[in-house]
């Protein structure tokens, strides 16, 4: 935002927050036009405020609300804390004090963000200046947490500035009456952009997007972005058809590419294991740490303390709270399956400064700015460069403060993406988003909702949506296929109403005449689907949050289970709702929530791997010689020059390792196509499993293996065919349709009021009817999307394409180890899970590391 010349570096808030240098502008600015004296009034007043608060305006805010006056839109990428919320702001409070803006309360400005706990604070961060400038704006939420008070004011436009989700402007534009107050918009203001920029939330933004341009042809719309590796391409999936500073016909205005402040300085630091002790080659809690975090903790005055996944941060936090020596409500945890009320208090504890610690999981990742934060942990490997930017980003916000981060090991070789993250930013890397395309689920929902909105004309619509970067390749016949599908279903549905959601009229507008499916439609609008999810609730009090009907279903009356922070005993089990007690022990299982494991990012892999063959000086290097030794007179270390694969047989079977470092996904694919091609050369059965750095092949038979052998099989030719038959697409397509068909309104929702669906009851509904379609509609449009998305996100087939042209470009390294090796024992551990065994899966890895070390002391 903007410089505090006192240099005090005291408490910040979100929109008082700056940092150092100015970054390179992208792109020619157009000339201003010529300024009013009223305009140069109202900036006097705008930075005489600033002047008021110790600020000076920094050149990248002045550029953006020079190009907002002037009608532009464009994207500014600057890092989190340096003032971007005023820069995007400024523009619409210049209107405003030029008297440019509505002096009676009317939709001016819609601000987007991607989580509700971002859209309460930056409520906040907007209402300061408002309120100092004498502005006299309502401003209002509209989200899923938002009061019925500003849900009103939403729904009857008597609001200036809007804060929403992506979710919730969705929900407006299925609002025939919304339709007058959209017209008057001036400006949309898309926050966190890069967070919405790579999935199906930004399909249906950039959706929104195109009808509110529609309906206000002058409309300005500027993208806030921190950390990102394809900026140019994310500036034109937000704003499609118009490149940087040229102006395409009358609507489209140009779009820019602004630069804000150069990144932070960060310095990210590794808690390392004394030099006696003892280190896991696998695992994922990292709690031998534990003793050193408290010590770290109370060393500083506010921390945060980053896990992955919702099993870690629930395991920290129970772990903290045992040892914890201060009062209890000084430590907090926050993730995305606790109540509104509990999130929402551990977020306003931060902000007054009553909380020592708060253990999180990407739910705080975003914007979300608290200046009493002075340190931030990570339990991990972040497996993510941007991951990492964005959660060091979340503590120091003042002028001139540099970002540190304290890295976790859960196990050893977390050592080596920590040491790799360090190289990676140093030369600039960061990971791309990849924006998806052709979600024809999400566009058969945005339609029913344009038709519940007013109607729409079937070629203004086709054209309005071919205007977004989502689209662009929408061909006649998906766009006819999609028509048919919500006006009956398709060939296979059209016998039964409920599928038959959109009448075209005598005038040949597309609308919904039937006020239930019109109901049902808005309950189900969003594309954030997930597993069945049980309410977790007080018998007389309040809801604590939820977790999977899975784990639920594998509790018994009585049983004792960590969720909140709390440990609670289940009393019944009762319409989707858990009703639960305090329990008086603390031992007792803790839930497990499905997909939560993140995956290393390609950029963060090659790193690794690069790291393996050139090594450093770092802290991280050094406290992993002996382990490296270790693998290297075992077996030999990974390059990218060479490939190297490991085999060796024990009790279990003959176990091939391979080690291409392209990320899980990839390598579950890998390793299935590598079991059909090794059953080909001789009868055998395989089991297998991956982690980021490679894969495991283990066989029923003993099976033989030399370097020509194994580099005919790593071979891009016939991956198709191959795969196909390796892997039950068939299968994992019908499981890929459950999640399309609730986006496209084939599962609705239940009623409020009513006992919602289960997990099973979901997959069987979407089942049944994937089925249906199969045998009596093949070509149905959503089919073909499910096999389409099992392609591309399941299996990444263009990953793995990749990947074995580049095993087959590189040496084979081929190793048989006396044992197994310190790479080759996660992959070996990792295989474990599905066994069954009267252990938990970390007892039983602890004792296998703890002999195996002790075989090669």
């Amino acid at each position: 935002m903007a410089r505090r010349e006192t240099g005090n570096r005291g408490p910040m808030t979100r929109e008082t927050t700056a940092d150092a240098a100015l970054m390179v502008e992208v792109g020619p600015a157009r000339k201003p036009s010529r300024r009013t004296a009223a305009v140069d009034a109202a900036e006097s007043v705008l930075l005489e405020w600033f002047a008021q608060q110790g600020w000076q305006a920094f050149p990248f805010q002045r550029e953006v609300w020079r190009r907002w006056r002037a009608g532009e839109s464009g994207l500014l990428h600057t890092p989190t804390g340096s003032g971007k919320t005023l820069a995007a702001f400024g523009g619409a409070l210049l209107d405003g004090l030029a008297g440019n803006a509505s002096t009676s309360p009317r939709l001016q400005l819609i601000w987007i963000t991607p989580l509700r706990a971002l859209a309460a604070d930056t409520v906040r961060a907007l209402r300061v200046p408002v309120e100092a400038l004498g502005l006299g704006w309502q401003i209002a939420q509209r989200t899923g947490d938002a009061s019925a008070k500003d849900k009103r004011l939403a729904r009857a436009g008597r609001v200036d500035v809007l804060v929403t989700t992506p979710e919730s402007l969705a929900l407006l534009l299925s609002y025939a009456d919304t339709v007058e107050q959209l017209r008057g918009l001036r400006g949309v203001v898309v926050d966190e952009w890069h967070e919405l920029l790579g999935n199906k939330r930004g399909v249906l933004l950039q959706l929104g997007l195109a009808r509110l341009r529609r309906l206000a042809p002058g409309l300005r719309t500027w993208g806030l972005s921190a950390t990102l590796g394809n900026l140019d391409e994310a500036r034109d999936v937000l704003l499609p058809g118009a490149p940087s500073g040229a102006r395409i016909g009358n609507d489209a205005p140009p779009s820019a590419l602004v630069g804000g402040l150069a990144p932070r300085p960060l310095t990210l630091e590794t808690l390392l294991p004394a030099a006696h002790e003892r280190f896991a080659w696998a695992g994922h809690r990292g709690l031998t740490h534990l003793a050193r975090v408290t010590q770290r903790v109370f060393e500083a005055g506010t921390s945060l303390l980053f896990t992955n996944t919702r099993l870690q941060a629930e395991l920290w936090h129970n772990a903290l709270a045992a040892v914890w020596p201060e009062a209890p409500d000084t430590l907090a945890l926050h993730h995305g399956s606790l109540a509104p009320a509990l999130r929402r208090a551990a977020e306003q504890g931060l902000r007054d400064r009553r909380l020592r610690c708060v253990v999180a999981t990407s739910s705080l990742d975003l914007g979300v700015d608290f200046p009493a934060v002075d340190q931030v942990l990570q339990l991990g490997s972040p497996k993510g460069l941007a991951r990492l930017l964005q959660r060091a980003g979340r503590a120091r916000h003042w002028p001139g403060a540099a970002a540190t981060i304290t890295c976790i090991p859960t196990h050893a070789l977390e050592l080596l993406e920590y040491a790799a993250a360090r190289h990676a930013l140093a030369k600039g890397r960061i990971e791309a988003r990849p924006p998806p395309r052709l979600a024809l689920d999400v566009l058969a929902q945005h339609c029913v909702s344009i038709a519940l909105g007013g109607g729409f004309d079937a070629d203004a619509l086709y054209a309005e949506v071919r205007e977004t970067h989502a689209y662009a390749e929408l061909t006649v016949e998906h766009w006819q296929a999609v028509l048919d599908f919500i006006v009956r279903g398709g060939s296979a549905l059209e016998s039964y109403p409920d599928f038959r959601r959109v009448q075209r009229g005598e005038d040949g507008l597309y609308r919904v005449e039937d006020r239930r499916i019109a109901y049902r439609h808005r309950l189900s609008i969003g594309t954030i689907t997930s597993d069945g999810m049980v309410a977790v609730k007080f018998l007389r009090g309040a809801t604590l949050g939820a977790v999977e009907e899975a784990f639920v279903g594998q509790l018994r009356r009585g049983d004792v289970f960590q969720f909140a922070g709390r440990s609670l005993s289940l009393v019944r089990l009762e319409d989707m709702t858990a009703y639960v007690r305090i329990a008086r022990s603390r031992d007792g299982v803790s839930p497990t929530w499905r997909g939560g494991r993140l995956p290393l990012s390609n950029e963060l892999g090659r790193e690794v791997e690069a790291l393996f063959a050139r090594g450093d000086d770092s802290p991280e290097w050094q406290a992993l010689q002996p382990l490296l030794r270790l693998q290297q007179r075992l077996s030999a270390l990974p390059g990218p020059q060479h490939l190297l694969a490991e085999s060796l047989r024990s009790r279990h079977g003959r176990h091939l390792f391979l080690y291409p470092f392209a990320g899980r996904s990839v390598h579950d694919g890998l390793a299935a196509l590598l079991a059909l091609r090794l059953a080909r050369r001789a009868p055998n059965s395989f089991t297998y499993a991956a982690n980021d750095y490679g894969l495991i092949l283990t066989g029923a038979n003993d099976f033989a293996l030399d370097t020509a052998a194994l580099t005919a099989l790593l071979t891009p030719d016939g991956l198709d065919a191959d795969l196909a038959e390796a892997v039950n697409l068939s299968e994992l397509a019908r499981r890929q349709f459950r999640e399309i068909a609730r986006i496209a309104g084939l599962l609705p929702p239940s009623l409020p009021g009513r006992a919602p669906r289960s997990l099973r009851q979901l997959q069987a509904s979407s089942g049944m009817i994937y089925d249906v379609l199969r045998r009596y509609d093949p070509q149905h449009v959503l089919l073909a999307l499910a096999e389409r998305e099992v392609r591309s996100r399941q299996l990444d087939v263009a990953g793995l394409a990749a990947t074995l042209a580049d095993c087959a470009a590189r040496p084979l390294m081929l190793r048989e180890p006396p044992s197994l090796t310190p790479l080759s024992f996660p992959l070996w551990a990792e295989s474990f899970r599905g066994h069954l065994s009267t252990e938990d899966w970390n007892t039983r890895i602890a004792r296998a590391a703890a002999q195996l070390e002790k075989k090669h002391a």
